[in-house]
């Protein structure tokens, strides 16, 4: 990262920038998800099928590119907290018009907008937070920053079990509540303390190349942080997205209230996993924290997949989250600091939403894998997750290897 000319911001107040771009965070994943807890019912409204509705996250992830690039040059040019504001409170209204949508067709458009602001939250909160706490607390915040999409999972099998009272549309309905965090951000985050400094300077967004520019100029870089979150994106949505309802519910046939424990389980391991790779990564580097998450799940796979006890399929479930959110939790950090400063809301979502574009396929492509083993998904969910973590652990190592000074090893003092 760049030297700060201008001072972090106290503690107290860096504590509210964590906090509240882990709020954002948490209940944009919340809403994600609620998608995918209630496929099937979905698909019942509108008389469609499983398959069919399968497109409303795979809209989602589609269009996320183009929310992290036009939000990521918003803040770039007019600063991390407006944009930051404008994401929370438009995904909270998306949210409420998705449960009135007359019909399949208007979900599905619904759903893809829902995706701009969606791909345009998680960078701008980035930048937020990494220009504003003290260097020794990047590693950790970082963790916490991405625990938040372990927590809105979480927090969307709770939710669930509403499901029966209020129905999908209510549970929709009390997604929106983000909005309080959006109005929590405008009366108590203050504006990023680096870009206010190249506010003071007069250059906002043109104190250093934009963002073809850095592409063209790093196209060895762009290509690398792409790969790597289009493999970081495998990782995670193909470890979580089926495996709850369509594997444990329908294959496994556990009852809805095994299934909550277990994702309530894995998800509390996969906050804990975020928080310990993300110190870790401040002690050893970020990308060897981020090959060990991936190399430490591949022994794990078969326990996660095969059993049909409740108590081993969770424990499996428990490892592998830990080792995946927490190879997740050092990216808010990794990317942030490989970005140059011009284009720091920018460059990191668009390098993560570009990969979510690639592997946006996801759930369809473990649907498909499936149905060449006579509709058993076990196989697909090994085959995706471990190939993704053999990529993740051979992309880090390579880096780590080839260009050990492309990203410095984190400082432990203060900015």
């Amino acid at each position: 990262m760049s030297d700060r000319i201008f001072p972090t911001i106290d503690r107290a107040t860096a504590c509210h920038v964590v906090a509240a771009s882990f709020l954002g965070w948490m209940l944009d994943a919340c809403d994600f998800f609620i998608v995918l807890f209630t496929l099937d019912n979905v698909a019942n409204s509108y008389h469609a099928s499983i398959g069919a509705i399968l497109w409303a996250p795979t809209l989602t992830l589609l269009t996320r590119p183009i929310g992290a690039f036009l939000c990521g040059r918003g803040a770039d040019r007019y600063g991390r907290k407006p944009v930051m504001i404008a994401t929370i409170t438009i995904y909270s209204l998306i949210e409420v018009a998705s449960s009135f949508a007359p019909s399949l067709t208007v979900f599905l458009l619904l759903r893809a907008l829902f995706g701009i602001a969606l791909g345009g939250q998680w960078g701008v909160g980035t930048s937020l937070i990494m220009e504003s706490v003290p260097a020794a607390w990047r590693g950790w915040s970082s963790g916490l920053l991405q625990a938040g999409y372990p927590a809105g999972y979480l927090l969307a099998s709770l939710m669930y079990l509403l499901l029966p009272v209020v129905g999908w549309r209510g549970l929709y309905i009390m997604g929106s509540a983000a909005i309080f965090v959006a109005i929590y951000i405008w009366i108590r985050i203050p504006e990023s303390p680096e870009w206010r400094g190249r506010l003071a300077r007069g250059a906002t967004h043109a104190d250093g190349p934009g963002l073809l520019a850095v592409i063209r100029g790093n196209m060895s870089l762009w290509l690398f942080a792409v790969a790597l979150m289009t493999a970081f994106t495998f990782f995670s949505h193909g470890s979580q997205d089926l495996y709850p309802k369509l594997f444990l519910r329908l294959q496994r046939g556990l009852t809805p209230s095994t299934v909550t424990l277990i994702v309530v389980l894995y998800n509390v391991s996969a906050i804990l996993g975020g928080l310990v790779f993300g110190a870790l990564s401040q002690r050893i580097g970020r990308q060897f924290a981020i090959a060990i998450g991936a190399f430490a799940v591949l022994p794990l796979l078969p326990l996660w997949t095969l059993p049909h006890s409740p108590f081993w399929l969770a424990l499996g479930a428990i490892g592998v989250q830990f080792c995946v959110q927490g190879a997740w939790g050092v990216v808010p950090a990794y990317l942030s600091e490989l970005s140059p400063a011009s284009v720091r809301a920018t460059f990191p979502g668009l390098a993560y939403q570009c990969g979510n574009l690639i592997a946006a396929s996801n759930a369809l492509l473990q649907n498909r894998i499936s149905e060449m083993f006579g509709g058993n998904l076990a196989p697909a969910l090994i085959a995706v997750v471990g190939a993704a973590a053999v990529v993740l652990l051979t992309l880090t190592l390579l880096n780590a290897f080839l260009h050990p000074t492309i990203v410095p090893r984190p400082s432990k003092t203060r900015a």
